[in-house]
């Protein structure tokens, strides 16, 4: 998983079941073993990314793909790849592709991160970061959408659900009008046709594979349609393949008032350092004062105004990550959006200016964009805005703060209708799955129900946490001990695997 700041609109989702073929031959010829041209991945002075990649002995390279895998003598786009080549040449294991998540994410600056927390065992593999097509360095795909983000708060009544209707018909218009003759070819589907087409270019028989949040679903679908061409996965963040949709989110409040709550814990016990509030309670009234205050009229913090739809989705995002540094972020950006609903002139702090910048500007448009397209274009939704009215209505009141967030209407019901029916993911694969039980994103309950679709595989579960993400990013030594076993032996454990936070 990309580790940037903890409060990026967090999102990782899921398939939904229908039909649609599964298998499929070789990647077109005039793909299958194309030269690749290995360079530095810097791009200039203030390349970071490119600078760590290139520490770490990394070079990359440009694949070529069909943007329509139906025509594959037409538009063809490149997918940027990345690669730390295995120094235990002699029990070399093969490549080792990665996904992120997001949808949405670049996953190309990952390796080097994954090979330190794959320890030895690392040295063996060739460690292959991906920005899926339209993610990153591969082909741009831009909406140009005055937001980062298509999840938006419904707001608290029909006025402001009419408000939050308006702006995801917008977002879907503005898509259409910029990337409409591409929009139908960005899918998982797709994504995963172009992983295959990697697997040929780099000359190997079979991949490896770690996929975070949303890449678990990637990772579903490819061995659902490549059978025989996986060697060892490994997903994180799993999603339940029967239920992913662009309405993922529905459900999750539950997980995610837990996290709040104990953020709040958290936050009272350090109440000198941060004045939300002395008791877990009081912390919690502190949150509702704010929305309550921006549903009133928006809060000024710095240049940026935050009204009731965005409150509870900067708080929803800061909760995907169950530590110090995640809690802090979130403490101070609620302390902000507190001292605006008082009344006082707010300078917020840097990385709350960070989540500003993307949430209410076109900063990061390319990453909203990608994400919802490719969820629109795997799933369909609802049309009728009056479904999520009344799913809403039905559900406030268990959660007035999540749950017009997590049920809200979105620009996939102004979207044109997917190409392809969703996958069936296949009903058994080998893989290691690994899930915290209280990850606010892709729900525990996913997992066991992955697992249980996939009885072959093996559940490694981080019991105590609300953490979405644990190998190699939350710093357990039994989960990370227990993937990088797998990594080594190519053998699941011989029962699931708990471990304590």
């Amino acid at each position: 998983m990309s580790r940037r700041t903890a409060l990026c609109a967090v999102l990782a989702l899921t398939v939904s079941l229908v039909s649609a073929a599964a298998g499929t031959g070789d990647p077109p010829a005039r793909f299958r073993h194309q030269p690749l041209t290995w360079k530095s991945c810097v791009q200039g002075p203030d390349d970071d990314t490119g600078k760590e990649l290139q520490k770490a002995g990394a070079e990359c390279a440009d694949v070529t793909v069909p943007l329509n895998y139906d025509d594959p003598g037409g538009r063809t786009i490149t997918v940027a790849i990345s690669r730390i080549r295995a120094t235990d040449t002699r029990r070399r294991v093969g490549p080792l592709l990665l996904n992120g998540g997001g949808p949405g994410g670049p996953t190309l600056g990952d390796p080097p991160w994954v090979r330190q927390t794959m320890e030895e065992v690392g040295a063996r593999y060739d460690i292959v970061g991906v920005d899926p097509r339209f993610v990153g360095r591969s082909t741009p795909l831009d909406c140009r959408w005055p937001t980062g983000t298509s999840i938006h708060g419904a707001g608290a009544d029909r006025a402001g659900f009419d408000r939050a209707v308006a702006f995801a018909r917008d977002l879907a218009r503005r898509c259409r009008k910029s990337e409409g003759p591409v929009l139908p070819y960005v899918t998982t589907r797709n994504t995963a046709r172009d992983m295959d087409i990697i697997r040929s270019a780099l000359g190997e028989r079979r991949i490896s594979y770690l996929g975070y949040s949303y890449g678990s679903y990637l990772g579903e679908v490819y061995a659902t349609m490549f059978p025989g061409r996986v060697d060892r996965m490994v997903l994180d963040g799993v999603i339940d393949a029967g239920r992913y949709s662009p309405r993922l989110l529905r459900g999750a409040e539950k997980a995610n008032r837990h996290a709040l709550a104990d953020w709040a814990s958290w936050t009272a016990a350090r109440h000198t350092t941060y004045g939300l509030g002395r008791t877990r309670d009081a912390v919690l009234a502190t949150v509702n004062r704010v929305q309550d205050a921006a549903t009133r009229r928006p809060l000024k913090v710095g240049s940026h105004r935050v009204d009731e739809h965005t409150v509870p989705v900067i708080v929803f995002s800061g909760l995907s990550q169950d530590n110090d540094d995640a809690y802090d972020t979130l403490a101070r950006v609620v302390r902000d959006m507190s001292r605006a609903a008082q009344g006082r002139r707010v300078v917020p702090d840097p990385k709350f200016a960070e989540i500003l910048k993307s949430m209410v500007t076109g900063s990061e448009s390319a990453y909203g964009s990608v994400q919802s397209a490719i969820l629109c274009g795997d799933v369909a939704v609802p049309r009728d805005p009056e479904v999520y009215w009344r799913d809403i209505q039905r559900s406030r009141a268990q959660d007035p703060f999540f749950v017009p967030v997590t049920r809200n209407i979105g620009p996939c019901a102004f979207w044109d209708p997917p190409r392809e029916a969703p996958t069936t993911v296949r009903s058994d694969f080998p893989a290691l799955l690994v899930n915290a039980t209280g990850d606010p994103r892709t729900l525990y309950s996913g997992a066991v129900a992955q697992h249980r679709n996939w009885p072959g595989s093996r559940l490694v579960t981080l019991r105590g946490s609300s953490q979405h993400a644990v190998y190699g990013v939350f710093g357990n030594a039994c989960v990370d001990a227990s993937v990088n076993a797998y990594f080594a032996t190519g053998r699941l454990p011989s029962e699931d695997v708990t471990c304590d936070a």
